[in-house]
This record gives C-alpha cells, sequence and structure tokens, in this order.
C-alpha cells in the first residue's frame, strides 16, 4: 500500500508536469431559433440555411494527420426545449452498409453518424446520439472520459426522434433530442462536443475535433467546443411513467411439475429533481424480455463475469459500478435478485419488490448516487428477505480526475440467524482515486475496500494501476492485494487470499502502406502470489498486435504458464478425471485473435489455441461467422471447440460450443431474434426466440419462448443425440412510456 501512496504523490506531480491542456480545434454555436422543423431527414427547412454548421472532417483511421476524403457537415439548433442536429454526409457512391434496422446497432462496420455531448464540459461523462443512412438511431453513455471501450454503453435508452434521408452521393438526417433526456447544468454556455463518422465506401473512420489514434474515438479529453448563444432554461421536474404488464406459462418437464401460469402488474418512474439529477422508482420489476446471456466454455477454477442486461440498473451504472477493478468490483448488479436455495444449494432467482435510486449530478464536479432494492423472503427455500443499498460519493479533481467514496449493505430483514442460520448482513466502505491528464497521457487508479460481516472482521482489499500512453508506446503497472476473509457478497470478486503484478509494455507503429495500417509489438506479465506460500501462478507473454488496411485485425501471442493446484481440478471442465491438488504444471501456448473486414457480407473471427495444457496438450478454436442481409439483419454462428489430450485421462477429451443467432428486422420497429445455444459442458440446448414490436417511441410489446433440452454427453455415442425437452416457458409482456 506503501507503494500505491507514492504512486498518488507521483500522480500529483505529473499532473503538473505532464498535464497540458489539450487543444480545442474547434468551436461550434447553437443557433436560437423560434422557426418549427419537421424531423424527416431532410434539410429542407429554410433556418438550416442560416446556420453555420460543422465542416473540415479529420481523418482517424487510416491516418490522423490528413482531412477526410469523405466530408461531413452538422448544423446545431435550439428553441429551447430540444436541441436539433441537422446532417450530411457525403460519400463516394449510395453503397452505404446497414447491417440491420434495429435501434442501438454497433457503429463499426456500418455506415453512421455519431453525436457526443459532454452537457457539463467535465470531460468526464457524456450522452451520444447516432443514425444511419436508413435513419435507424442509438444512444448511450459514455463515462470515466471515455479512456477504453468499457467506458461507452449502448445499454440507455430515452425519447427522442431521428430520420434520414438517402440522395445521389450523400444522405442526410436530423434528429430532435429534448432537453428532458439530458442531464446538464443549466448555467454552462459552453458543452463538449464529438462527432465521429464510419464511411465504409471510402473505408474511413472521420472526426470533427482531431482525435489521435492511440486513443478512443469518444475519448472527452478531445472534445471541441459547442456554444450556446443564450444559457439553457432549467428543466422543470420532468415525469415519465413506465407500467408494465406481463403474463406467461411455464411447466418442468424434467421433474414433471404441473404447469404454471403467472402474470403481473408494475412499472416504473423516472422524475427529474434537477437538470442534473434523476430519481428511479420501480416496483415488482419484470425483467422477462432481457435477452439471454450468451454462453462461453469455463476452463478456469473461477467464476465467469456476464455483464448487466436489466434496464433499470443501466442509467449511471458507472458511478454505482465503476469501483475496484473488473475482477475485484465491490458492487455487481445482478447480485440482486439472486439468493442460494438454502435446502438445494442452488442458485435460483430472487424476486425483487421494488426499490429506489437517486443519482447525477450535483454541480459540476459533484456526482451522487443512493440505490435501495428490496427483495422478497421466501421460506420454502430459506430466503431471507434482502435489503440492498448503495451509497456513492464522487467528486471531480484537477482537469480530468476524481476521488469517489462507497459504501454498501447487504441486510436481511427479519432474524436471518435464528431463523436461517445466516449472517444478518454484510457490508463494504471504499475509497477510490482516478487519475487521468487533460491529454490522457497518463489515466490510473488506486483503491482500498474493506468489507466485514458478523462472522468476520474488516478485511482490506488493494489495488492500484498506472498507464502511460503516448502515440508510439504506451507501459501499465498494475498491482492488487485480497486476503483469504475478503467477502463482498454484492459485489464481483473472481479469488481471495492472492498478491498480483501485472506490468505491460507496447511499441506501436503506423506504416500506412497498402496492406497493413498500424501493428505492435506487446510483454506482459502477470504473476500471483499467496500470502505465506508464495507464488501461485504467472504467465509471460510476447505478443504482436496490428489493424490491416481494409480494417482487418489480428493478435498473436506466444505464452509460458505456471499454475499451482491447491485442489483437486479439472482442466478439461467436462467433469472427467480431475487433477490433484497439491501438484504444479509450466507449459508453453500459443493464442491468437483474427477478424476479417466487418464491411463485408461475411465476417470471420476465430482465436486459436495450440499448445502445452498443464500435464498435456490442448488444440481448440473459437469464434464466429457472421452473414449480413442488408438491411434486414444478419445470421451469427458463435463456436468454441477444444480438444484434450492429457496422460491422466483414459481418453481424449472434448468441449463444444454452438450458439446460431438470427436477427431479423420486419422493420424499424418489429424485430425479431432466434438464439439457440448448445453447450456440452451443461449438456444443454437453450433456444431462446423474441418477437418485439416498438409501437411508440421506447414502448414495446415482446413474446419470448424459452426451451431448454438435455442434450447428451459429447463423449458417449450411444447418448451424444439425445433432445429431451427439460422446461419450456412461454411470456408477453407489454410496456409504454408516458411523459407527464
Amino acid at each position: 500500500m506503501r507503494c500505491s501512496f507514492l504512486l498518488l504523490l507521483l500522480c500529483s506531480f505529473m499532473n503538473i508536469s505532464f498535464g497540458q491542456e489539450p487543444e480545442n480545434f474547434k468551436s461550434i454555436k447553437v443557433n436560437y431559433t423560434t422557426a418549427a422543423f419537421n424531423i424527416d431527414g431532410v434539410l429542407d427547412e429554410s433556418q438550416w440555411g442560416h446556420i453555420e454548421p460543422a465542416t473540415d472532417f479529420w481523418q482517424y483511421f487510416p491516418t490522423d494527420s490528413l482531412l477526410a476524403k469523405s466530408q461531413t457537415e452538422v448544423s446545431l439548433a435550439t428553441d429551447g426545449k430540444n436541441l436539433y442536429v441537422g446532417i450530411k454526409c457525403y460519400g463516394a457512391g449510395n453503397n452505404w452498409i446497414v447491417n440491420s434496422l434495429k435501434r442501438d446497432y454497433r457503429a463499426g462496420g456500418n455506415d453512421n453518424i455519431t453525436l457526443v455531448f459532454d452537457s457539463f464540459d467535465d470531460n468526464t461523462n457524456a450522452f451520444f446520439f447516432g443514425i444511419n443512412p436508413q435513419g435507424v438511431i442509438r444512444e448511450g453513455v459514455v463515462t470515466n472520459g471515455g479512456n477504453g471501450f468499457r467506458d461507452f454503453s449502448e445499454s440507455w435508452d430515452n425519447k427522442w426522434k431521428g430520420e434520414a434521408k438517402i440522395f445521389d452521393g450523400y444522405y442526410t438526417a436530423e434528429m430532435e433530442i429534448p432537453f428532458s433526456t439530458l442531464r446538464f447544468n443549466a448555467n454552462n454556455t459552453k458543452w463538449g462536443l464529438l462527432i465521429y463518422r464510419f464511411d465504409t465506401q471510402a473505408n474511413e473512420t472521420s472526426v470533427w475535433n482531431r482525435v489521435p489514434r492511440n486513443q478512443t474515438l469518444f475519448n472527452l479529453a478531445y472534445t471541441g467546443d459547442m456554444t450556446w448563444e443564450h444559457s439553457l432554461a432549467q428543466s422543470n421536474s420532468r415525469v415519465s411513467i413506465i407500467p408494465f404488464v406481463t403474463g406467461g406459462t411455464q411447466k418442468d418437464y424434467e421433474q414433471n411439475l404441473d404447469r404454471q401460469n403467472n402474470s403481473a402488474i408494475g412499472g416504473d418512474v423516472k422524475i427529474g429533481v434537477t437538470s442534473g439529477l434523476n430519481l428511479d422508482l420501480t416496483v415488482n420489476p419484470d425483467f422477462s424480455q432481457v435477452e439471454v446471456d450468451r454462453q462461453i466454455t469455463n476452463l478456469s477454477r473461477f467464476e465467469i463475469f456476464f455483464p448487466e442486461r436489466r434496464q433499470f440498473f443501466i442509467e449511471n451504472a458507472d458511478l454505482f459500478g465503476s469501483f475496484g477493478f473488473s475482477t475485484i468490483n465491490p458492487f455487481f448488479s445482478r447480485r440482486i435478485g439472486i439468493a442460494k436455495d438454502q435446502l438445494s444449494g442452488n442458485t435460483v432467482q430472487n424476486r425483487i419488490l421494488g426499490g429506489a435510486r437517486l443519482s447525477g449530478k450535483l454541480d459540476k464536479n459533484t456526482r451522487i448516487g443512493i440505490l435501495n432494492m428490496q427483495t422478497e423472503r421466501n421460506d420454502a427455500m430459506g430466503i431471507p428477505g434482502i435489503n440492498n443499498s448503495v451509497a456513492v460519493l464522487q467528486r471531480k479533481i484537477w482537469d480530468r480526475s476524481n476521488v469517489g467514496f462507497i459504501f454498501i449493505n447487504k441486510q436481511a430483514t427479519g432474524d436471518a440467524l435464528h431463523e436461517y442460520g445466516l449472517p444478518g448482513f454484510n457490508r463494504l466502505a471504499g475509497i477510490d482515486f482516478n487519475y487521468a491528464t487533460s491529454d490522457n497521457t497518463w489515466t490510473g487508479k488506486t483503491f482500498l475496500h474493506s468489507a466485514f460481516s458478523p462472522s468476520t472482521s474488516a478485511q482490506l482489499a488493494h489495488g492500484t494501476e498506472l498507464n502511460y500512453n503516448k502515440r508510439t508506446f504506451g507501459i501499465e503497472w498494475q498491482h492488487e492485494y485480497v486476503p483469504d476473509d475478503y467477502n463482498a457478497e454484492l459485489g464481483f470478486v473472481r479469488r481471495t487470499n492472492y498478491f498480483r503484478i501485472n506490468p505491460q509494455a507496447e511499441l506501436k507503429f503506423y506504416p500506412q502502406n497498402n496492406f497493413i495500417n498500424e501493428f505492435s509489438f506487446g510483454a506482459e506479465t502477470e504473476i500471483f502470489w499467496r500470502p505465506g506460500f508464495g507464488k501461485t501462478d504467472h504467465t509471460y507473454s510476447l505478443g504482436i498486435n496490428g489493424q490491416l488496411s481494409n480494417s482487418s485485425r489480428f493478435f498473436l501471442s506466444v505464452n509460458h504458464d505456471y499454475i499451482y493446484l491447491f485442489d483437486d481440478f479439472d482442466p478439461t471442465g467436462t467433469s472427467a478425471t480431475p487433477l490433484k491438488g497439491g501438484t504444479s504444471y509450466q507449459y508453453f501456448n500459443f493464442t491468437g485473435f483474427i477478424r476479417s473486414d466487418s464491411r463485408k457480407m461475411i465476417t470471420l473471427t476465430f482465436r486459436p489455441y495450440f499448445g502445452q495444457y498443464f500435464n498435456g496438450w490442448r488444440t481448440g478454436i473459437s469464434g464466429d461467422v457472421s452473414v449480413r442481409y442488408q438491411p434486414r439483419g444478419s445470421v451469427n454462428l458463435s463456436y468454441a471447440w477444444n480438444i484434450f489430450n492429457m496422460p491422466h485421462l483414459d481418453k481424449v477429451a472434448r468441449t463444444f460450443l454452438f450458439g446460431p443467432r438470427i436477427d431479423y428486422t420486419f422493420s424499424r420497429s418489429f424485430f425479431a431474434t432466434a438464439f439457440i445455444q448448445y453447450n456440452s459442458q451443461s449438456k444443454n440446448t437453450n433456444i431462446n426466440t423474441r418477437l418485439q414490436w416498438r409501437f411508440a417511441p421506447v414502448s414495446d410489446f415482446f413474446l419470448v419462448i424459452t426451451d431448454n433440452y438435455f442434450s447428451g454427453n459429447l463423449d458417449e455415442p450411444s447418448d451424444r443425440f439425445s433432445f429431451n425437452l427439460r422446461n419450456r416457458a412461454i411470456v408477453a409482456k407489454l410496456s409504454y412510456w408516458i411523459n407527464v
């Protein structure tokens, strides 16, 4: 920990020495108008002709030193209630690529444009709104300065309008964004603005304000200025009510239980307390329409992380969920609504009765978050009612850094110790310091968290990382410590009782030829120690990473692994004979990642593994094949295949994961998805079919059918093709967004 405090002190000096203010190369004025706009994608309103647009876009790819070949014009206007955006995107022809008509598309490999609004002008948090040539829209949030892809989320939804129109050699678009959908400081006369565009015909990514190639497209250190003719009025209290009704039926065929019919009514309420602060309420929330998780083959000794998909937990999720590291996260919202059946020992869903969340900005420099959720008591399974509370305070310091405080209380309602033999509470208190210079050359964080409960004394977990990112090279240091008795019940902590270091270094090159656009050589070391024992794991890696001129990507790495097993462990994940605890293994292997040009109709991705594995050999490949049928959707086939040849086994072991997914958009308001997953590890095939009709803005009807089948044993020919129905569920849900 002394090392971390020295790094903190070093950060203070770096803020002076290296925190040079990046140039805001450009500025655009938001013109005030009283004229009406017809949001049809055609820029035929006379007021657009009187507005000076943002022009002279720069390339980001294939180079960041030239003006874009396909130029873009963006105009901004307001009537005091809405922000209006007029867009004109030029191109080399009309062969625009649009993968789907479904909202919240992925930007890469498509023609589209995105505007990122830093509405508090703090270079830390922002909203983004995007549109493509077919008028399909998307929106989301950028958090933590947009330093990495983990800081970009499309999960946030709100009510706004967008349309587009294709002409000969260009397309135009219009947006109408109500201020009620945004959080902002009404006293500000300047916002930060990023604009970036993907042009597949020119194989070009362009930006309005120049962004270096070694930074993300949405990095808020490189915003331009968006100035207002007048200060925005403080918005009145904004109230949105989103009621829902759901009904369905399910049957467990495996246990031969009677069919269960169910129905429910509930809903959410959103209240804009101020322009920057929002209160969300939920009663009897239902998440039956949420898409199933994409399974992966787990060959590790630890739990797999699956991201949060439930809409109520999405807004300001970074405020609650970005503490610690990804593997030492004190608050993981997916823990809420999950409990252990004390009779069977299985993990089961536990109904959420309701909850509230107050989150947002008090001022330009201060964010707060208070979350409280109550789950249901279930005596049949020995599950007490649980109250889950989280309080967060985040204060910005310097240009783009902040310090955050978090307190978590998981409290059983009732006498859990006497009624269920469970501790009455689990609590955690922590502090995080997130650091970033104004130009994002230096970034890092350090944290100290303490978890405690009636059965354990306070245990401290700690971690620090520091990154230096220049155009031609980068270095990173990370270390972390988690004690044996550390227990954050509402968090995600993969392992305990270890100290880890993870230094990395990278040299980057940009040759700018007709074949390869960029590549880098990297070295990485990861070492784990157990206090009182010594080294337990290490991975040493040398690799090359790059991007071809056609936008294909590759990564190749040679690795040396060492693992000491304290307990028996089956490294094949097939319930085969395990390796004995108290043994150690070291071995070499080759891994990689290759993705073809995402602009093509067929895109291939594969990740090979070849080499030694514990006491034997492993050959494996995973990835996906995607076929686009523009603009209606795509068929995506994900796969993972592993073959284990290990001397402690009496035969070769295999794992197989097969997951075709079909997305079809009948229109911009009617979508169908069929997702099939076969996993040999669980001997289960899951079929999830979902129909969605968006009959009004952010108002939907869902019909979801989910089947699970027992799929037999891959290594037993007599049982390989069994296909018996385990359970089936059919759910219909109707929700409607009402602005009061």
